[in-house]
């Protein structure tokens, strides 16, 4: 059946009533709040937008595959954990290695992406050799990883993190924050991969029909295996980067952001039913996240209830993308 304008224009407007309100949100606060639209400000909500861009990014691809990966939170706080103990001062008082030399930044972040790595390996072949649905092989890692965390760092909170470790936060180059820099490149890589590489049309395949892939040759398994590898990599990688923003860590660092992730995605059209999403997808929802709470929090709303608009927002978002797998169907 052929839709007509005005039902196209109707359909335009559901299918993005999120990202149209939360727009709206935006002008009415820049011009009732002042130093909103300020360069400051603009470029903390992209700090924010970072390390939740990063998240967003490696859940993409599970996403893309019909799956999903309750673990990215729990994944974050160890990735977090991890570098806070490498990275600690030779005088700091608390220092969780008292005879050990903090390690090189750069390699404290490669260390971290390589052990996440593993964690997401082990996920990954669950779900692509044992048939585990990604729903419960992610729940299950996201309590092993969190009691891991919890005997590693023996519940208590790290601090006292070298100069250089802090700096990639507070650094910048060519006036923009390291932590900016590092998420576009982040997000330059994973575009290349979804878009330019087998790997990425592997991945889009299996999203769209697994069972089809796999008689044309798609190497499934394995491809499930690197997507959910990948992505606990760039949890890592975001841990890393909330422990330096932060200055310190604990367990409880990340916790929840998987959720808020997924709808990030779902928000920007990456679809939870599996086959389609782009990069600028996680882009526009993590940004669309970020904008409602900025403009919240400039509105004098309470810290509390921001939590319900949040959560309003997932229902919607998935709601509509639901809706329009049932319209396609």
């Amino acid at each position: 059946m052929v839709k007509t304008k005005q039902q196209k224009i109707q359909d335009f407007l559901i299918n993005n009533g999120v990202i149209i309100v939360m727009f709206i949100l935006v002008i009415y606060t820049g011009f009732t709040s002042k130093n909103f639209f300020t360069g400051n400000n603009l470029m903390n909500i992209l700090m924010n937008m970072s390390s939740r861009l990063v998240i967003a990014l490696g859940i993409a691809g599970c996403v893309i595959t019909a799956g999903c990966d309750l673990s990215a939170g729990r994944m974050i706080g160890f990735g977090g954990c991890i570098a806070g103990t490498l990275l600690q001062r030779m005088d700091y008082s608390n220092k969780f290695f008292p005879n050990m030399e903090p390690v090189n930044v750069f390699v404290a972040a490669i260390l971290v992406m390589l052990i996440c790595a593993v964690f997401g390996t082990v996920t990954g072949f669950f779900i692509a050799y044992l048939s585990v649905p990604p729903f419960i092989a992610t729940l299950a890692m996201m309590e092993i990883v969190y009691g891991i965390s919890l005997i590693y760092t023996k519940a208590t909170p790290l601090g006292g993190y070298v100069k250089e470790y802090t700096d990639v936060a507070n650094g910048k180059f060519l006036g923009i924050n390291y932590l900016i820099w590092i998420a576009v490149i982040v997000a330059a890589i994973t575009w290349f991969i979804f878009n330019m590489t087998r790997h990425g049309k592997y991945m889009y395949a299996i999203g769209g029909n697994p069972q089809a892939a796999e008689v044309a040759g798609v190497p499934v398994k394995k491809t499930l295996i690197l997507i959910y590898m990948k992505a606990a990599a760039m949890y890592g990688l975001a841990g890393f980067m909330l422990g330096a923003k932060a200055g310190g860590a604990s367990v409880q660092l990340g916790y929840g952001y998987e959720m808020e992730a997924i709808a990030a995605c779902t928000i920007g059209g990456v679809s939870v039913t599996g086959g389609r999403g782009k990069v600028s997808s996680a882009i526009i929802g993590v940004a669309v996240f970020e904008l409602l709470k900025a403009a919240l929090q400039y509105l004098g709303v309470d810290a509390n209830a921001q939590y319900i608009a949040i959560g309003i927002v997932i229902f919607v978002a998935i709601s509509l993308d639901i809706r329009k797998y049932i319209a396609k169907k």
